[in-house]
């Protein structure tokens, strides 16, 4: 077995994929219209499903917004050097919520982006 994907609704499809694609350089891997249900199904992610878990982006088309539930924690994204990709993230138009640092009572380098409709997204530095 192994994790498939995780998803998210968004109240506005395009701006969403424009942060994750855009902003968090990942691929539009697969979107598919469901217009007698009225919702796109996209899918995101680093690399092919075969071999990668990926994002799914769900809009719900009469639904323009959702509130942050408070069971849904993030979702986390290893890379390389969490102080370098915040300063790409902000370069690119993201929003950094927790600059990269260690985190309290450990010292794994991690910190925490936003998407446009307020999903926490944590970055974890490889190695630390």
């Amino acid at each position: 077995m192994r994790i498939l994907h995780t998803m998210l609704r968004v109240g506005d499809l395009e701006r969403s994929l424009a942060f994750y694609t855009g902003v968090l350089g990942m691929t539009l891997l697969r979107r598919q219209e469901y217009p007698d249900g009225r919702f796109t199904l996209a899918f995101v992610g680093y690399g092919p499903e075969s071999e990668q878990t990926a994002l799914e982006l769900t809009h719900n088309w009469d639904t323009p917004r959702y509130d942050l539930g408070t069971g849904f924690g993030h979702v986390a994204l290893e890379v390389p050097d969490a102080y370098a990709a915040c300063a790409e993230i902000k370069a690119r138009g993201g929003r950094v919520v927790r600059e990269a640092g260690p985190m309290k009572h450990g010292t794994t380098v991690i910190a925490f982006v936003e998407d446009p409709d307020g999903y926490k997204v944590e970055l974890i530095q490889r190695g630390s």
